[in-house]
């Protein structure tokens, strides 16, 4: 069996990056495709790289996803994450859960169980019940997320999606969302990240896709699948503006989505004013770090 070259892509949200943050969106993106890109090294699969690319920024407080998610009205972390694999098109889910402190792991685990979306406390047991590790519901809030939600402060340059998509030596195509919502959200809000063909989507025959923006924007465009389609006739850097081309047309909001083809090429594209993105493969002796897809090639030294 003819192997390919595996690729990793990951993004941090699509957002406005203010200046005193750009080192540390840089880094978190560049560790996660780092943790990635072991696992596709190694020989692994590429779901198994989505999800340690994804714990990455899940630990990140930098990041809306995990730790340092956004707070609810009622100042709770409720997270929301999903995983999608293209060999048989597996998926699994989980949305509004509370101190689970790797929701992309569950949603791996329903994954590979038997595909479904679990929300709230049924993801919650899940969790328990398989052995994932949680915490108290305190422990996912940050201080700064703490202090931002108790003065209502503007907040500026908070992601809404973190994401990754991946190719393995195997041919085989993954893709991953993790979110903390948006800030001030109703409890039990859940957008765009949990469901497949809006947060993301993987099939083997075409490429792997995750978004990231504004979730109640994103859902009845259906991104995800849209940035697919786009791929039959289009390399995945013209089916990525393509996408949010669409999505500008036809909606009002803020959204971004990275892709890889099924013959390991990738793109991105982005209507925020940034969206950090970092890639990696066999060509490349560190990943490739950006803030936005207009800035020049750059990485951290």
């Amino acid at each position: 069996m003819k192997t390919v070259k595996p690729v990793i892509v990951v993004h941090g949200g699509a957002k406005t990056i203010s200046e005193d943050k750009v080192a540390a969106n840089q880094a978190g993106c560049r560790s996660a495709a780092e943790a990635g890109w072991a696992v596709l090294h190694q020989g692994g699969s590429a779901a198994a790289a989505v999800e340690a690319a994804i714990r990455v920024l899940e630990s990140d407080q930098t990041f809306n996803a995990g730790f340092g998610s956004t707070l609810n009205r009622e100042g709770e972390v409720e997270v929301d994450a999903a995983m999608m694999e293209g060999a048989t098109l597996g998926w699994g889910a989980v949305a509004a859960v509370q101190g689970v402190r790797h929701p992309i792991s569950a949603a791996r685990k329903l994954m590979e169980e038997k595909p479904r979306l679990l929300v709230a406390r049924s993801g919650e047991r899940f969790a328990i019940k398989h052995g994932l590790e949680v915490c108290a519901k305190e422990a996912l809030v940050s201080e700064e997320q703490y202090q931002e939600w108790k003065e209502e402060a503007e907040v500026v340059d908070r992601p809404n999606t973190v994401g990754c998509v991946a190719l393995d030596a195997d041919g085989n195509l993954a893709a991953g969302t993790s979110t903390g919502g948006t800030t001030g959200q109703p409890q039990g809000r859940v957008g765009d990240s949990a469901l497949v063909g809006c947060g993301l989507y993987a099939d083997n025959q075409s490429g792997a896709c995750s978004t990231t923006g504004d979730g109640e924007s994103i859902v009845p465009v259906v991104l995800a699948k849209t940035a697919i389609d786009a791929l039959k006739d289009k390399h995945p850097d013209e089916a990525a503006e393509w996408a949010i081309k669409t999505f500008i047309e036809r909606i009002e909001g803020e959204a971004g989505c990275i892709l890889i083809d099924h013959q390991g090429r990738i793109g991105w594209a982005h209507n925020s004013q940034d969206m950090a993105v970092a890639y990696m493969h066999e060509d490349l002796e560190q990943p490739a770090v950006f803030t936005c897809k207009d800035q020049t090639l750059a990485t951290i030294a």
